[in-house]
């Protein structure tokens, strides 16, 4: 990665994970001058560094913020389902010709043992559905669409657990359950049989702060139903583990 004469090298971490967090106080804790973004939907951390909260749109998108602010390069670690971030951080660096690099969380792998239902849109996984009574959504916020669709199976109760309060009104078969991971085993296994939950809606997030869901459901032969991964733009350098993103950047933030 480059740099010009008349400037520093000034990292734009795009973040709002855990893995980004990490990152973020590795890399300014070895002395990368770093600007960290987040949506700051579910807490705003106290940090040493330089915060955005809520976007690029209040300083005229993200080309701009990069222009306005110097960047060096972006690094994005958001979720892996923020599509919308990911495709306009590729399409903002390479109409500045900084560098983008993504850490692509790796995903859940099914044991042999899961009940695991996979499907590419919402769609078609809630059509799968129908037939159950009881559902248990770990998917983050539900939007108005979705909504109206689990209002229609008016025999099925469901359970929602988010970080934050849901943006839109609850049809009254939904239990809201507020509550940020990292989550146990034992309390999966609790919450699911306190509400008799006889399937799981969930994304393939990755990582460990939410995967005991996972296990539950298999000791407890409950189905998963699973929507894929979206598909992501090509990143100039990928890399699928935090210490090797970690050292990769700690060794290249200078010209070479």
């Amino acid at each position: 990665m480059h740099r010009s004469n008349d400037q520093r090298f000034k990292l734009l971490l795009l973040g709002g994970t855990s893995d980004g967090r990490k990152m973020a106080e590795a890399l300014h804790d070895a002395g990368i001058f770093l600007i960290y973004s987040m949506a700051g939907l579910v807490r705003i951390p106290t940090v040493p560094y330089e915060l955005v909260i809520g976007g690029f749109h209040q300083f005229g998108g993200l080309t701009q913020y990069l222009k306005d602010n110097h960047i060096t390069a972006i690094l994005d670690v958001t979720h892996p389902y923020a599509v919308n971030m990911s495709v306009q951080a590729a399409t903002s660096t390479r109409e500045v010709g900084i560098p983008y690099l993504r850490l692509n969380r790796l995903s859940w792998i099914k044991n042999t043992d899961d009940d695991w239902h996979t499907f590419d849109n919402w769609p078609a996984l809630f059509d799968a559905l129908k037939n159950k009574n009881r559902v248990f959504l770990t998917l983050g916020q539900l939007h108005q669409n979705q909504l109206e669709t689990l209002a229609t199976y008016t025999n099925q109760e469901h359970v929602l657990r988010t970080a934050v309060k849901p943006i839109f009104d609850l049809p009254k078969s939904i239990t809201w359950i507020k509550a940020v991971g990292p989550f146990t085993e034992k309390d999966e296994r609790a919450l699911l049989s306190k509400f008799n939950i006889d399937a799981i809606v969930c994304k393939n997030s990755g990582g460990i702060a939410t995967q005991e869901k996972l296990n539950a459901a298999r000791k407890m032969n409950i189905p998963v139903f699973m929507l894929n991964r979206p598909e992501l733009p090509q990143a100039d350098i990928e890399f699928t583990d935090l210490d090797t993103c970690k050292n990769y950047m700690l060794n290249h933030n200078v010209e070479t």
